[in-house]
């Protein structure tokens, strides 16, 4: 099973690196369909915001071996997603939400909560980001 982990660690990391982000359940090491949902950190004290110079393989095990018992719940995965103003990698608890107000509300309200601002939101089906402040 070591093995089957390592692979899907190398896929989220080359899938990241090629499509600017991906989205999966490392429980279960499968990438989400793509579907039309407006992604967020669910727990944005959580992210990581990483250097592009960063192993990135390396960061994503230990985010998951932090963040192993969020990243189970059922509305959450590993979200993953280069920042194209900085490049910065971000690692993220994320969950979604199919309308966009109700998701920039949400996002919102869980960047209070967390004493961390949500940066953006992105919506795989539409290839669509959405910056919630200012870069």
């Amino acid at each position: 099973m070591v093995t089957d982990f390592e692979t899907y660690l190398s896929n989220v990391a080359r899938k990241t690196l090629q499509e600017g982000g991906s989205a999966s359940k490392p429980s279960s090491c499968m990438f989400l369909p793509v579907q039309d949902l407006w992604c967020f950190p669910k727990y944005p004290a959580k992210t990581s915001i990483l250097s592009p110079n960063v192993n990135l393989v390396e960061e994503l095990r230990s985010f998951i071996e932090r963040n192993k018992a969020l990243l189970d719940e059922e509305d959450c995965w590993l979200g993953t997603w280069i920042n194209p103003q900085t490049r910065e990698y971000y690692l993220d608890v994320s969950t979604g939400i199919h309308e966009l107000e109700k998701a920039r509300s949400f996002a919102i309200q869980a960047g209070i909560k967390d004493g961390r601002e949500i940066v953006a939101m992105f919506n795989p089906k539409q290839k669509r980001t959405i910056f919630l402040k200012k870069a």
